[in-house]
């Protein structure tokens, strides 16, 4: 698994800022890189990559509740 498929959409940040997302039910994190418009449902607020989500362990279920940070910003 490479950083480089550490990836998300947001509706608005700017593509190629960095975010530290956290799983807040088991504390896992990865950093990931902006490069996509959405998600595009209702109090949805970010779409991870498989990858990510795995890393974060939220694949099996599908969502999760996580805290993210900006860690560095275009």
């Amino acid at each position: 698994m490479s950083s480089g498929n550490f990836t998300a959409a947001h509706r608005s940040l700017a593509f190629g800022t960095r975010l530290k997302v956290t799983n807040r039910h088991n504390g896992r994190s990865v950093v990931v890189r902006i490069n996509d418009r959405g998600p595009f449902i209702r109090g949805r607020v970010l779409d991870l990559s498989r990858a990510a989500a795995q890393g974060i362990g939220m694949v099996a279920s599908g969502t999760a509740s996580v805290c993210y940070d900006v860690v560095a910003s275009k």
